[in-house]
């Protein structure tokens, strides 16, 4: 069994900054792809960022495109992201997820279904 927990979240301005980070215990995460998620009230969980096994095969949502950098340390089972020109859009609580798969493309990546564990999540909350 595999957790992820979450932290960094909190309230900003629009414009500012904010880094996430998302730790995993249990079962190694080294070999699978990861990922962040975000879900608004009212809105359907949405595709953010992923990052394969070794550190490569990157994407992005559009919306974050530029923005958002994702990373990863597999020596510290840990998931980041960082975000800089914060937008009230950007309000959400952010999920990391762990892929079913060493890596993805296209359609694999962005759907929720792919992935196998999933954190409690962590508030984002951008004011104008």
């Amino acid at each position: 069994q595999v957790q992820l927990v979450e932290s960094g979240g909190g309230l900003v301005q629009a414009g500012d900054s904010l880094s996430l980070s998302c730790v995993a215990s249990g079962l190694t995460v080294r070999n699978n792809a990861m990922a962040w998620f975000r879900q608004a009230p009212g809105k359907e969980r949405e595709f953010v960022a992923v990052i394969g096994w070794s550190g490569s095969s990157i994407f992005y949502a559009d919306s974050v495109k530029g923005r958002f950098s994702i990373s990863r340390d597999n020596s510290k089972n840990t998931l980041y992201l960082q975000m800089s020109s914060l937008t009230p859009e950007d309000t959400a609580v952010y999920h990391c997820a762990m892929h079913k798969a060493h890596s993805c493309s296209g359609y694999a990546c962005y759907r929720p279904e792919y992935y196998e564990y999933w954190g409690q999540g962590t508030q984002v909350t951008v004011s104008s």
